[in-house]
Order: C-alpha cells, then structure tokens, then sequence
C-alpha cells in the first residue's frame, strides 16, 4: 500500500509539473504572437556556450526581421524544402510521419513540419529521445492554435539556423552571401534552404555538390508550388 501511495503522490507530481509547464509555454506563446523574440533556446545555449568558453567569434549572429519585410522567396524555399503540406496541416503531418514510419533507415528522411522545428528551436533541445519528440508535439499543436501560420512562418525564418552562427534568413544573407536579404532572388532562396535543417554539415558559403542538387530541386518544387502566389494560401 505504501509503495502504491508513492507512486499515486509520484503521478500527481508529474501531473502538476506538466501543467506547470505547458501553462508556462502557453503564456509565452501568447506573448510571441506579436512580441519580436529576442532569441531562441538554441541561441541562448550557444551563446552561453561562446562566453563561457571565452570565444567570442562563436556567438550568435541574429537579426530579427518583421514579416513584412522578409524576403517572400525565402518563405516559399524553405516551405518547398521543409514542408510543403505547411498550409493544411495542424502542427503535425501524419501524412509525412507514415511514410517516414514505411520506409527503409537509408531512404527515411524527417517527418518534422515547420511549426514543430519552430518549438524546437524556441523552447528545446537537439536529440532524439522520444520525451522531447513528445514535449515538441504539444507545443506544436499549442502553437498552431495560438499562432497563424504566417506567425509561425515568420518566426521560422527569424530563428532557424542557416550557419555555425547565423540565425534568421537576414543575418545569413548579410554574412554568407554578403547582401541583403531583400535582395534574395529565387535561386539564392532556394540555396539558403537547401542547407536546412543541418547547417553545421552543409556550408552556404561553399555548397557541395549535394547542396547544389537540393537547391535545383527546391527551384523545382517552388515552380511546381505555383511560386509566391502559393502564400496566399497561409
């Protein structure tokens, strides 16, 4: 009975803490939707990780840019490279996660929609335990019902990272392909999100040959989506 007791005491901790923290994330959430945000978790651990090593050269490079003055290229790249079903869906795509699920370890490819590397990034951790695919999850749907998609869009492109130091499409335009983001034309677009999800692998500055074959299919694919008209969809 006492072991019982325990593990009932045990639960209801657990069951609090949840709460605790998805109100937690709520609140933010909903203060985000139209707060310009600071920084990200991702950033933050990185930039700690910089002072803490007396490295200066390795902290965060990061611009936040409003969504009417992000370049609409690169919105559509990214969506056409990382999510195309992104207008439809609800923060997850089983549609995606099935076929992810059929396939062999060598073809599969990841399942995560926009709106889950957005909390992610802005909530997170890496890895590949399933407690954080779990936490991801809600916070995703949370999301989807807080956020418009454009919201979710917007802050992707603000936070998602494109090199060892650049985060958001301005800071590695202005420093990777030394020009404004709202200079991007489709080509250089398409060439930034071919680099996602794994900048650190992937090197903008010099694409290899395998970036170069991803940016013509993201070409590709941004044609087939019907070009900028496809955002009217969001």
């Amino acid at each position: 009975m006492e072991i019982r007791k325990i593990a009932k005491n045990i639960g209801k901790y657990l069951l609090w803490l949840g709460i605790a923290y998805f109100s937690m994330i709520l609140f933010l959430l909903i203060m985000f939707r139209w707060v310009p945000i600071p920084s990200s978790a991702f950033m933050l651990k990185q930039n700690i990780s910089a002072w803490h090593h007396n490295e200066p050269q390795r902290a965060v490079r990061y611009e936040w840019l409003a969504w009417e003055d992000l370049p609409k290229s690169a919105a559509l790249a990214v969506i056409a490279a990382e999510d195309q079903r992104f207008p439809t869906h609800h923060g997850l795509d089983f549609t995606a996660i099935s076929h992810a699920l059929k396939s062999t370890r060598t073809q599969r490819r990841g399942a995560s929609t926009i709106t889950q590397q957005v909390a992610k990034n802005l909530f997170l951790w890496s890895g590949r335990s399933y407690f954080r695919k779990g936490l991801e999850a809600g916070i995703s749907v949370l999301m989807e019902i807080v956020w418009s998609k454009q919201r979710i869009l917007e802050v992707y492109l603000n936070i998602a990272q494109f090199g060892k130091r650049d985060y958001g499409v301005e800071s590695a335009s202005r420093y990777l392909l030394k020009r404004k983001s709202s200079k991007l034309n489709f080509s250089q677009a398409a060439l930034m999100a071919s680099v996602l999800p794994a900048p650190n692998y992937y090197n903008l500055k010099r694409p290899s040959s395998r970036v170069k074959r991803k940016q013509r299919w993201i070409k590709q694919q941004m044609r087939q989506l019907g070009g900028l008209h496809y955002l009217k969809h969001l």
